[in-house]
């Protein structure tokens, strides 16, 4: 997994490349826990994820329940594949997602 951010005013927006599971959700757990600090809205692009797994969704969750605190988290540009996953386990009717 790659993630790339970009900051403007208080917005960030965090891409996701490759796959979300297991071996690197810490990462982007890290990755949001160092960044999110004065941010009201928190965008995901996910055109490039290809996988999400389970501990991929609990991050996605961590980032939600924090961005409900703070701000506002939307998903773009769901995959497919990705979007499935979303929809199977219910997250789709707790996130706000844009394609």
């Amino acid at each position: 997994m790659e993630i790339k951010q970009t900051l403007e005013g208080t917005t960030l927006t965090m891409k996701i490349i490759g796959r979300l599971d297991a071996s690197n959700a810490q990462e982007l757990t890290n990755a949001l826990n160092a960044s999110l600090d004065g941010v009201k809205e928190l965008i995901f692009d996910l055109a490039d994820l290809k996988y999400v797994a389970s501990a991929g969704l609990r991050a996605l969750l961590i980032a939600q329940k924090r961005m409900n605190k703070q701000g506002s988290m939307k998903l773009c540009h769901v995959d497919e594949t990705v979007m499935e996953v979303l929809e199977m386990t219910g997250f789709a009717d707790l996130m706000t997602i844009e394609n």
